[in-house]
């Protein structure tokens, strides 16, 4: 695919006899928010460190932008353009928030100050409350660390953004909020996304297209309304097929 910027083929990923990604191909088309969803232990979270060089896959390739990125370590990943959130919340206690984010600038800058700016006009661009961007990390709510999860992501200025059960723990109008916040990134400035979600509601509204994994494999590929009335879907999810 011409216009894909980030190609995933036939990737293997193995733990001792357990196959945790089992050939898994598809391709991530520049610009658009694609949804990657699946049962626990389907191997999303795996298949992310595979495409984030926390571990280099046994079989297959991953291409960024056309080049070969198999196997590179995180950081030489992350300055190629691409940046991650993690499943878990990573609570940064002795940290204000604008150091936090501050962190992220410094992957591309070494001038201290000029950072400091960016990460302000980075929380500022997605809402974060400025009465807050001194608070303490051990100050703030879960809502309020997803932001700062977010923040510190695009402030190493990526051009694809992979973001793990981001929704985890929110409320649903938290939810909202942050499916607002995502999709002004994407088109604002312009950052390709794939997104991991056990939420239905919340990766449904946000993707445009749904890869689907269980048990290590694809076994569904489509815009969200083919998704969701897919049997084979719907049996990985239920245990059971549709009647």
């Amino acid at each position: 695919m011409s216009d894909a910027i980030l190609q995933v083929r036939n990737v293997v990923k193995r733990f001792g006899g357990i196959i945790a990604v089992n050939n898994i191909s598809f391709d991530v088309r520049e610009g658009e928010i694609l949804g990657l969803i699946g049962p626990n232990g389907a191997g999303k979270t795996t298949l992310f460190n595979c495409i984030t060089g926390i571990y280099t896959p046994e079989e297959g390739k991953v291409y960024f932008m056309g080049e070969d990125i198999t196997g590179l370590p995180p950081h030489k990943i992350a300055l190629k353009g691409i940046a991650r959130t993690w499943q878990k919340t990573r609570p940064f206690k002795k940290m204000t928030v604008l150091e936090a984010v501050t962190v992220g600038v410094l992957l591309r800058t070494s001038n201290v100050d000029k950072a400091m700016r960016e990460a302000e006009e980075i929380l500022k661009f997605i809402g974060f409350p400025e009465e807050k961007i001194n608070a303490l990390g051990k100050d703030i709510t879960l809502m309020d660390h997803k932001m700062v999860d977010l923040a510190r992501a695009i402030a190493t200025k990526p051009k694809l953004l992979l973001l793990d059960e981001v929704a985890a723990g929110l409320r649903p109008h938290e939810m909202d909020r942050l499916a607002g916040i995502l999709r002004k990134i994407n088109s604002e400035k312009r950052i390709t996304m794939i997104v991991v979600e056990h939420v239905m509601r919340f990766v449904m509204g946000l993707s445009e297209r749904i890869v689907v994994m269980h048990e290590g494999q694809k076994i569904a590929e489509g815009r969200p309304e083919e998704i969701a009335n897919n049997p084979k879907v719907i049996e990985a999810y239920l245990g059971t097929k549709p009647v």
